[in-house]
């Protein structure tokens, strides 16, 4: 059993690992838009200091 040879998987961890950087990538970048475009229907809604005077 441990004259098995294995093959390097080293091909497969840094694919796994770019697609895993590019996945969290995209998964940030849309709870940033989807959070500033919540905030962005706030600051329209509330009246600013000079509309206040």
């Amino acid at each position: 059993m441990s004259g098995h040879t294995h093959e390097s998987d080293r091909s497969a961890a840094f694919t796994g690992l770019i697609v895993g950087a590019i996945a969290l990538g995209i998964l940030l970048y849309g709870i940033v838009r989807w959070t500033n475009a919540r905030y962005a229907k706030d600051e329209v809604a509330k009246p600013t200091a000079s509309a206040l005077r």
